[in-house]
């Protein structure tokens, strides 16, 4: 918005100050000189280039290290919120028996990827609409934010015979696009932060501090997909019918995305190892039973690096490890 404002605000200006000095005229019968219009022009100038400091202080601010990681995870966490809203001819139903549906899945007609590219986001409320008009279930291949190649088989339609009828439909309410976005894709914003962390924690760099930032959002962010769990991947109709089934990603996933290459990346920094560890201990008694057991790998995964440190932070890590396990 401010970036709007301000390119609108130069334009503006200009084009004003050039209508200003065509009707500004002076000739050997008459003159004719604007004072009114051109105060305002001073005053167009001096307000443009006041949004412009504010602009490049803005620009400044949002570039550094902290102030993007923390928006990330809070367009992660508007995300989550939006992905689990249901469009209109929703319900809810029991959790299907996933091994079951792959073996539907199997005897069904498959939709091909008409384009290479990442799926983006799946309309499943037109989806849920369309399989339930038709009678039948719509098994996706693929989850928002994997890359599809063109012909790959995208979805499958049980039963065989309504695949004509839902070809358009799936087409319509699966898009496909050249990025990953954080629309339906949870993964995507864990992957982001990570990279931060990877880059800041790279012998070029070496810059602890963005590490350890990163280690704490993270943090954050698992705690708002355990209270916002990613895409369950089944969507039902009103009447409790399974009508789209997409594989989910579960938060444990997610744990093991967060962790696993900034603690590979900071194997000779003890103190974004130690963070990990406190982060574990603190995520420990809030996060789901299921992830108790890949938080508690991850402190183990730690602890054997401790043996490549010096004494003294060996011993560091040693007592971080035990707090940490004995909150898992």
């Amino acid at each position: 918005m401010v970036t709007q404002t301000t390119i609108g605000l130069f334009m503006a200006t200009f084009v004003y100050i050039c209508l200003v000095f065509l009707v500004t005229h002076q000739d050997p019968q008459s003159s004719f000189i604007p004072q009114v219009s051109l105060i305002t022009s001073w005053v167009l100038v001096v307000l443009s280039f006041g949004f412009l400091v504010y602009y490049s202080h803005r620009v400044a601010s949002s570039i550094q290290n902290p102030d993007m990681i923390g928006a990330i995870v809070d367009d992660l966490y508007i995300a989550a919120g939006g992905a689990h809203m249901a469009g209109p001819g929703e319900g809810t139903g029991a959790a299907p028996d996933d091994d079951a549906i792959l073996r539907q899945a199997d005897t069904g007609a498959t939709v091909s990827c008409p384009k290479s590219g990442y799926l983006q986001h799946v309309d499943h409320g037109a989806l849920v609409a369309a399989a339930h008009a038709a009678d039948a279930l719509i098994v996706l291949r693929f989850r928002p934010g994997q890359f599809v190649l063109r012909g790959e088989p995208l979805a499958a339609v049980v039963p065989a015979d309504k695949h004509g009828t839902l070809q358009a439909a799936i087409d319509r309410g699966i898009h496909i696009g050249r990025h990953r976005t954080l629309t339906q894709d949870s993964e995507f914003g864990i992957a982001q932060v990570v990279e931060i962390a990877i880059r800041a924690l790279s012998p070029a760099v070496n810059d602890t501090f963005t590490g350890v930032a990163c280690v704490d959002w993270l943090a954050d962010a698992l705690l708002t997909l355990a209270e916002r769990p990613p895409l369950e991947g089944n969507w039902y109709d009103t009447g409790s019918q399974l009508r789209v089934w997409m594989r989910p990603v579960r938060v444990e996933r997610l744990v093991k995305l967060a962790f696993d290459q900034i603690r590979q990346a900071a194997a000779t920094t003890p103190a974004v190892l130690i963070r990990q560890l406190d982060a574990i201990r603190r995520l420990a008694p809030r996060l789901p039973e299921a992830c108790r057991q890949a938080l508690s790998d991850q402190a183990d995964a730690i602890l054997e690096i401790a043996s490549a440190l010096v004494a003294l932070d060996r011993r560091d890590l040693e007592a971080a490890w035990h707090r940490a396990h004995t909150a898992v």
